[in-house]
């Protein structure tokens, strides 16, 4: 499961408000959890490890030389042939599973990577030197990215997560989740 919270203030994401997220995701990734801070960021990551058994796709995935931060769920079905592709333009990988496949697309092709990809996805990617975070699904939303924010210019506050459960553990968004939506 993934997760997140996004502040245009640029103010620290608490660690406690992280970890409350992760909890309500816990039954979606028994594998592993992890953690990702940027100034007014954060991703909460919840593994179920399918392709990549090791601890070189757990997640967030994070490459620091590319500015990029990956929460992804889901599983991406031509990532052979996609990772084949990049490795033809130059990109190296330290991990055998598709999770790194789409943080590379994104770096090589933006968000004309999603195009090409085939399979059942959810994800955040946040490019560090851009600040810039974004969100993308499958075509038929087989993997559930919910979102909401509150508040609106530097005040305000974004939320993601796999499930509706991560964003009601933010203390602002629990009364306010239109049920109607």
């Amino acid at each position: 499961g993934i997760s997140g919270i996004f502040r245009a203030d640029g103010e620290p994401v608490p660690h406690e408000l992280v970890d409350a997220m992760i909890a309500t995701l816990k039954h979606r990734g028994p594998d592993g959890e992890g953690r990702y801070f940027a100034p007014g960021l954060a991703f909460g990551h919840t593994r179920l490890a399918i392709i990549d058994l090791s601890e070189a796709s757990d997640q967030p995935f994070i490459d620091e030389a590319a500015g990029l931060a990956l929460s992804f769920n889901g599983e991406i079905y031509n990532y052979l042939e996609l990772r084949a592709e990049l490795q033809g333009r130059g990109h190296a990988f330290r991990s055998s599973g598709d999770t790194e496949v789409v943080l590379r697309a994104f770096e090589e092709w933006g968000t004309d990577s999603f195009r090409r990809l085939n399979g059942m996805f959810a994800f955040a990617i946040w490019d560090t030197r851009k600040r810039v975070l974004t969100l993308a699904r499958d075509r038929l939303g087989e993997k559930p990215l919910y979102y909401g924010w509150q508040g609106t210019g530097r005040a305000a506050v974004f939320l993601f997560g796999s499930e509706l459960k991560a964003l009601r553990a933010h203390p602002a968004f629990g009364a306010h989740i239109n049920r109607d939506a």
